[in-house]
C-alpha cells in the first residue's frame, strides 16, 4: 500500500513557510479567499523560480501537497520535504507511486499543488504538460490558477539565484474552474482538449495578475498552444 503524505506535516510546512516567506521577502497576496475552504482543490502555479513552491505553500489559506521533482529530495532537505507532506515525482517516467499519492490527496479532500509547465522556465504557462489535466479529470477537483510574480527578477547578492531579500513578491489566486467539458470523458482526446482549455484559463489569469499588480515580466514573450502529455 502506498503511504499517504502527511496532512499534519503539510500544515506544519505551511506554518514554517509563512514565517520564512514573510521573514525573507514581502509577499503581497491577492485573491486567497477564492480558494475553496474545503474539498479537493488543485493549485496550478506558474514556475520561474525555486521559491515559487515554498511561497505558495506559505501564503495559501490551506495546507498543500506539491508534486516536486525527485532531484530536489536529497539529504536532510529531502527528508524534511517528505515529513512536510510534499510529493516526490520522477519526471523521467510514468511515476505510478506519485500519481497514486497525488490522487489520494484529492480523494481525501486535500489540496494538490502542481507546476503544469513541468519545470522552471519563463513562468508564462506557454507550454503545459498533461499531468494537470489528468489529475483534474480523474478527480473532478476544481483548478485554482496561481500567479507568482516578482520571483524571477534580479538575484540577491547574499543568496545567489533568489530574489533580493525583502523584495516584494506578488501571489495572485484566481477563480476556480473545472477542466472537463461536463461529459465525464477521460480519453486521450479529452485530456488533450482539457489541456488546451486549461492553458487558456491559466494564461488569461496570468495576464490579469500582471495588470492587477503592474508586473510585466515575461509579458513580451508570445504564448504558444503546445500541449504535451507526459
Amino acid at each position: 500500500m502506498t503511504e499517504a503524505p502527511s496532512a499534519r506535516g503539510a500544515e506544519v510546512g505551511r506554518r514554517i513557510g509563512v514565517g520564512l516567506m514573510y521573514g525573507l521577502w514581502r509577499p503581497r497576496v491577492l485573491g486567497a479567499w477564492k480558494v475553496p475552504a474545503s474539498g479537493p482543490v488543485i493549485l496550478a502555479v506558474n514556475h520561474s523560480h525555486n521559491i515559487d513552491g515554498p511561497m505558495v505553500i506559505g501564503v495559501a489559506p490551506r495546507s498543500s501537497h506539491f508534486l516536486v521533482k525527485k532531484e530536489a529530495f536529497v539529504g536532510p532537505i529531502g527528508s524534511s520535504m517528505r515529513a512536510l507532506g510534499q510529493l516526490e515525482v520522477d519526471r523521467s517516467t510514468a511515476d505510478r507511486t506519485a500519481v497514486t499519492r497525488a490522487l489520494g490527496v484529492l480523494s481525501n479532500g486535500g489540496v494538490l499543488g502542481i507546476f503544469p509547465e513541468g519545470s522552471r522556465g519563463e513562468g508564462d504557462f506557454a507550454s503545459l504538460r498533461g499531468g494537470l489535466s489528468y489529475f483534474a479529470l480523474r478527480s473532478g477537483a476544481p483548478i485554482v490558477p496561481v500567479a507568482v510574480l516578482g520571483s524571477s527578477g534580479k538575484s540577491s547578492r547574499l543568496i545567489k539565484g533568489l530574489p533580493p531579500l525583502r523584495s516584494r513578491v506578488d501571489v495572485v489566486f484566481g477563480d476556480p474552474f473545472e477542466a472537463g467539458d461536463g461529459s465525464g470523458r477521460r480519453t486521450r482526446k479529452a485530456l488533450d482538449e482539457a489541456t488546451v482549455r486549461i492553458q487558456k484559463q491559466l494564461t488569461a489569469h496570468l495576464e490579469h495578475a500582471r495588470r492587477l499588480t503592474g508586473r510585466r515580466e515575461n509579458a513580451g514573450r508570445p504564448t504558444g498552444h503546445q500541449a504535451t502529455l507526459e
